[in-house]
């Protein structure tokens, strides 16, 4: 190897571990950076009601956005096949959503409702949940969250069906903005038989009442 290619080598792999680290961003850090935000906004971020908002506000985001560190594959892991060949969908709803939008970091509040039909397995209905949970702990557009959950539970559940829909208020648009306080957003996808098979589809519309 020339030396000429030595270094540049050398210089890929240090800009590669650069960049790793750079990803690795301490609490302490992430309090400076809101202690600028306080400052940014016209507060003093050393007066007694904010000292300790900071630490506050990284121990929250940590929980807002905890779904970054999860698999939801490995939540649906563990199936259950002693069903006696149960074959009609499976259907629960309301599962509470609470979730950020990419674009303003505002709150997403809302309604999952889930329906799948199994394919000789099915599997425990606190999953369903905290497929949802793991997905909109990340910052989220409704659309792509409405797919990530469904894509999820197709191939983790191996389903002949699965349908997915979201309705839910954003804040990006109900606290800023246009400012439209009652406007929510009603979200659908739909794999397997439940795209396949209009009846199907329309069953389950009529059970979650859309």
């Amino acid at each position: 190897m020339s030396y000429n290619n030595y270094l540049l080598m050398k210089l890929v792999k240090d800009t590669v571990k650069n960049q790793a680290n750079e990803k690795n961003v301490s609490d302490k850090e992430a309090e400076e950076a809101f202690k600028i935000i306080l400052r940014w906004i016209g507060e003093d971020p050393e007066r007694e009601g904010l000292k300790e908002t900071p630490k506050r506000v990284v121990k929250a985001f940590k929980e807002y956005f905890g779904g970054y560190n999860k698999d939801p594959n490995q939540i649906l892991l563990k199936t259950f096949g002693d069903v006696e060949g149960y074959d009609d969908m499976v259907v629960e709803k309301n599962i509470s959503l609470e979730s950020h939008c990419e674009h303003h970091m505002a709150p997403i509040i809302g309604v999952v409702h889930i329906a799948y039909i199994p394919n000789k397995k099915v599997v425990g209905l606190s999953k369903l949940a905290r497929t949802v949970e793991i997905f909109s702990k990340r910052l989220q557009t409704q659309e792509r969250l409405n797919m990530q959950i469904a894509k999820t539970l197709m191939r983790g559940l191996d389903a002949k069906g699965v349908a997915v829909t979201i309705d839910a208020a954003h804040q990006c648009m109900t606290m800023r903005g246009i400012k439209k306080e009652r406007a929510t957003t009603v979200t659908n996808y739909f794999l397997g038989s439940f795209k396949d098979d209009l009846s199907i589809q329309n069953r389950y519309l009529k059970y979650i009442g859309k």
